[in-house]
């Protein structure tokens, strides 16, 4: 665990460090390439956030750890939300602000990281996401 001084920073440091090295593990990044596994986690987290409603939005972003939660808020305009977008336009989203090339694609990227964000909020939280979202973008979602 990584000590900062204060158990709750320590703790929210220590549970993003763990996503994100999920996500390295999943793609066999580096964890020099730091900067992969958080653009990952920072892209889908800001599309899905931007497509969820005001309240489903902030019931997800409750479930984050501290810091991840603050990743997921930087930004957000909860007066410009939900913005409306299928499949196709999330993925393109998500493509367009990733700062690599993909050598297995956006879709990978994107199931690849709501696969571990999942394993960190409840079962129920998830059906809830799922539910307020059109049929094509819950394909996207395990």
């Amino acid at each position: 665990m990584v000590e900062t001084g204060f158990s709750s920073f320590s703790t929210t440091v220590d549970k993003t460090n763990r996503i994100l090295h999920e996500i390295e593990d999943a793609f066999g990044w580096p964890k020099e390439r730091r900067n992969l596994s958080y653009g990952a986690l920072r892209t889908t987290l800001h599309a899905l956030r931007d497509r969820l409603t005001v309240e489903e939005a902030a019931h997800f972003g409750a479930q984050l750890p501290m810091l991840v939660r603050g990743i997921y808020y930087d930004g957000w305009d909860p007066s410009r939300v939900p913005v409306k977008m299928g499949r196709d336009e999330f993925l393109s989203r998500v493509r367009s602000e990733f700062p690599q090339p993909l050598e297995d694609g956006v879709e990978k990227l994107v199931r690849t990281t709501l696969e571990i964000l999942k394993g960190h909020v409840t079962e129920g939280e998830w059906r809830d996401i799922r539910s307020v979202l059109p049929k094509d973008l819950q394909k996207l979602l395990p």
